[in-house]
């Protein structure tokens, strides 16, 4: 018997089913058990080497080792004997099936009926023995293994006699003549099928699957993800694809040597099973390493078919009649025609005539002027974009024979401009380092030549430096380049920037509406409520007045004991209260207007002082005292709450705009100029422990928790809540006297007292965004309007000036600025004009105050 190698067949590997495959898996693990008896049968038999031919096929292919068939001898034979009663009855299953088959191979053979008929008897044959081998597919083909057994059984028991062993050669070669002979009729069934299918008119019978031959069914993943599994995937029934065993180093080195085909087995990824590339593969991939087209009856340079030439159409390509545009002539066409005309008309192109004068005028003798003076001129007048010459500068007096005295040099003068550029006169030596010195000397000389002064104009000499200078003009003309100098003349008018016409930005106040007379004295600063029903006034005669704003009646007359300088109304509508800075005193006054329950609440809140445990510096109790009012004393009266004493005079009060705190400044305090008080609280704080300057005036943001402090030439913003330095404002002005700050809190105007006014953009720059200089004195006080795009400035030349400054959201677009009115009615009072300015809250309406005592209302 001869051994059985392990290796499949080249091409039948992919052309068999997933269960045969299965099979010859199981047949060869079951060979290699006995390849140690078919080594001891070839030693003792020369005839095995003749046996090998009986697995080669006619066609010249090796046969695959029979199914299920094992050589491991008598050890195997013991377990076979206890199953012999199922192979029996498995063997007979199976010669019934190949019986029954086989006859209806032969009368589907010997009586052609219809068509269909044929075809279904035969897949209906070809689907029983499938479907049995399926079915036998955990016990791999039970009856070769009952065959293999018994010619084990022959092997182990007449192996010394040679006519026994020709017995079981035969019985062998009867077995292997029996699969011949089920191979070759299963052939001619498939052949029958496909020549009767060809007759029929089948619609899918040119239609593909590219997955209908892959047996595992994960797709297109990557297989590392099944290493600790064992199993590969799952068929098309559901059921786990197992992994095949592993072979070790012993195993692929045999394989190595003896398989012939190991070169061009590859490992299928998807079912790890061996796979023999064809010869069709191998040529395949051999042509595609070498650069050549895969498929090698490809023709590169087939014959070109014209695809739209080679059928003559007899219809014409458009089957529609022609627009009525097609009949007139085109408007394209016409301009061509148009310029082909004007170039005849010019002579840039002509005709076949005029062309035959030219060739006749060539050939004839031509001739030139000697002197090209007179038709030059003409062809450089004719060249286009011509630069003439600079022409040379006319002579002056200083080339004059008799120049005045003026002209000519003295002493020093002829030092510098004198030439000694000649060796005879001094050594060559001296002559280098004067001539390098007279050299570096050319561009302070004004002039290239000594003037000199002669009698008369007979005495003049030759010029001795006329060539030279030809020559240099001649360099110029030859060298330079030339170019023309556009000269620019502007209008002052175009340097002014278009403005727009204040008759646009109205509305704004323009006329003088109501005064308001009662003040003695100058009257120094104003507030208003926030609803813009009252106004009060802070004057000299140190008295505050309450003003009803639509009469300009005096509602009440509060004497404060002092001149008040500063003085600003309580930004919450719960709350009516007004600060009051009057020398060294801060007194919180509730002016009884207005709403009585406000004015009632108000009073509530500042009649009970707040328990506070907190313990107040020394270093604040030295600078302010908080002195509570007795509801019985002449003060509560008057309406004056609380009194808040300070130990320098006080300049300036401001609210922050919740209603809560507000701010002091005192010039002279030093480094505790500033100080922050809480109203609900009652207490009070210095924010800086340094001295940053002569602090002017102090002003909350309007919306976010900054200060601005404004000394006397710079302005720092300090951020309340991180307690450090923002920004440093730079005014370039020598004494800043007041500042306001737009509603959005992102400009700052400041005035100051050098007669200017300065916009700063906070996200712009340090620096002024723009000067405004329309005052003639110190500007006092400068205001914006909390909803229109106006802001105010008041100064000592009695202007009051009401300006336009848009703030737009965009910010790349900067702030509009535009004056727009000035209104001159305050007086003069030992050259003070106007001390304040302030806007309505709703209404484009403007409230000032003056060194007069009156109070203007502009609307």
């Amino acid at each position: 018997m001869p051994p059985f190698k392990r290796k499949f067949v080249p091409s039948s590997t992919k052309q068999r089913g997933d269960d045969e495959v299965e099979k010859i898996d199981v047949a060869n693990e079951e060979s290699t058990e006995g390849d140690w008896l078919s080594e001891t049968i070839e030693n003792d038999d020369e005839q095995s080497d003749a046996n090998d031919s009986d697995y080669a096929s006619s066609d010249g292919e090796t046969l695959e080792p029979v199914f299920g068939e094992s050589e491991s001898g008598e050890d195997e034979n013991d377990d076979d004997d206890d199953d012999d009663d199922g192979d029996d009855d498995n063997d007979e299953y199976d010669d019934e099936d190949e019986d029954n088959s086989e006859q209806e191979v032969e009368d589907s053979g010997d009586n052609p009926k219809n068509e269909d008929a044929e075809i279904s008897q035969l897949q209906t044959s070809i689907s029983s023995n499938v479907k049995i081998s399926v079915n036998n597919k955990n016990a791999p083909n039970k009856k070769l293994t009952e065959k293999s057994r018994k010619t084990n059984q022959i092997k182990s028991g007449n192996s010394k006699s040679n006519k026994q062993f020709g017995a079981k050669c035969t019985k062998n070669d009867i077995s292997s003549n029996t699969v011949d002979s089920d191979t070759t009729k299963t052939k001619v069934m498939k052949t029958q099928i496909a020549d009767l299918s060809q007759d029929k008119n089948d619609e899918y019978v040119n239609d593909s699957s590219d997955e209908e031959d892959i047996r595992n069914t994960v797709g297109n993943i990557p297989m590392n993800w099944y290493d600790d599994y064992p199993h590969l995937g799952y068929d098309w029934d559901g059921k786990k694809i197992f992994k095949p065993q592993n072979r070790d180093q012993l195993d692929e080195f045999l394989s190595r040597m003896e398989d012939p085909d190991y070169w061009r087995t590859v490992k299928d990824s998807q079912t790890g099973q061996n796979v023999v590339l064809s010869d069709a593969d191998v040529e395949l991939i051999e042509r595609m390493q070498s650069g050549k087209i895969p498929d090698k009856d490809y023709d590169e340079y087939a014959p070109w078919i014209e695809w739209f030439t080679s059928e003559k159409m007899n219809m014409p390509a458009k089957n529609y009649p022609n627009h009525k545009r097609s009949y007139l002539p085109s408007k394209s066409d016409q301009e061509k025609i148009a310029k082909l005309v004007r170039a005849l008309k010019m002579g840039w192109i002509k005709t076949e005539a005029e062309l035959e004068k030219e060739r006749e005028a060539k050939k004839q003798p031509k001739f030139y002027m000697l002197w090209r003076s007179d038709d030059t001129a003409e062809k450089m007048r004719r060249i286009h974009n011509h630069i003439p010459a600079p022409k040379r500068l006319l002579p002056g007096h200083a080339e004059s024979y008799n120049p005045p005295s003026e002209y000519l040099f003295d002493k020093k003068e002829v030092g510098v401009n004198r030439y000694k550029a000649t060796k005879e006169r001094i050594e060559f030596k001296e002559w280098l380092k004067e001539w390098k010195k007279q050299t570096r000397l050319q561009q302070k000389r004004k002039l290239h030549f000594l003037p000199q002064k002669y009698s008369s104009l007979r005495e003049v000499p030759a010029y001795d430096k006329f060539i030279y200078e030809r020559f240099q003009r001649c360099l110029d003309l030859y060298l330079c380049p030339r170019g023309r100098k556009m000269r620019l003349t502007i209008e002052p008018e175009d340097l002014v920037p278009q403005l727009p016409s204040p008759k646009d930005l109205q509305p704004f106040p323009t006329v003088l509406s109501i005064v308001y007379k009662g003040h003695t004295d100058m009257v120094r600063t104003l507030t208003i409520d926030g609803k813009g029903q009252y106004l009060a006034s802070g004057s000299d005669d140190m008295t505050l007045k309450v003003w009803e704003v639509s009469t300009g009646r005096c509602l009440k007359s509060i004497p404060c004991g002092g001149i008040i300088r500063s003085i600003s109304w309580c930004p919450s509508q719960s709350i009516s209260l007004i600060l009051v800075a009057a020398d060294r005193k801060v007194l919180l006054i509730n002016p009884g207007v207005g709403d009585s329950l406000v004015s009632s609440k108000t009073d509530v809140l500042l009649e009970e002082p707040p328990e506070s445990d907190v313990i107040v510096p020394e270093r604040v109790k030295a600078v302010v005292q908080w002195e509570a009012v007795s509801p019985t004393s002449e003060e509560w009266l008057r309406g004056i709450r609380i009194v808040i004493n300070h130990f320098k005079e006080i300049a300036q009060v401001s609210w922050h705009g919740r209603g809560d705190y507000f701010s002091t400044v005192m010039p002279e305090g030093s480094n505790r100029s500033v100080m922050i008080h809480q109203l609900s609280k009652r207490r009070s704080q210095v924010p800086f422990s340094k001295s940053k300057g002569l602090v002017q005036c102090v002003l909350f943001h309007p919306i976010k928790p900054i200060l601005f402090v404004a000394t006397q030439k710079n302005i720092r913003i300090y951020d309340l809540l991180k307690q450090e330095l923002i920004k440093k404002l730079l005014s370039n002005s020598k004494w800043i006297s007041t500042m306001a700050i737009h509603p959005a809190g992102d400009n700052l105007l400041v005035g100051t007292y050098d007669r200017k006014m300065l916009w700063f953009d906070l996200d712009l720059s340090t620096e002024p965004y723009q000067t405004l200089r329309l005052h003639g004195q110190a500007v006092r006080s400068v205001a914006y309007h909390k909803r229109y795009p106006l802001f105010a400035s008041g100064s000592d030349d009695r202007n009051v000036i009401v300006s336009h400054g848009m703030v737009y959201n965009d910010l790349l677009q900067n702030p509009l600025i535009v004056p727009l009115k000035r209104l001159v009615h305050h007086e003069t009072n030992n050259d003070f004009g106007v001390f304040t300015v302030l806007f309505h809250p709703t209404q484009p309406w403007l409230f000032s105050g003056g060194a007069d005592g009156k109070i203007f209302l502009y609307t």
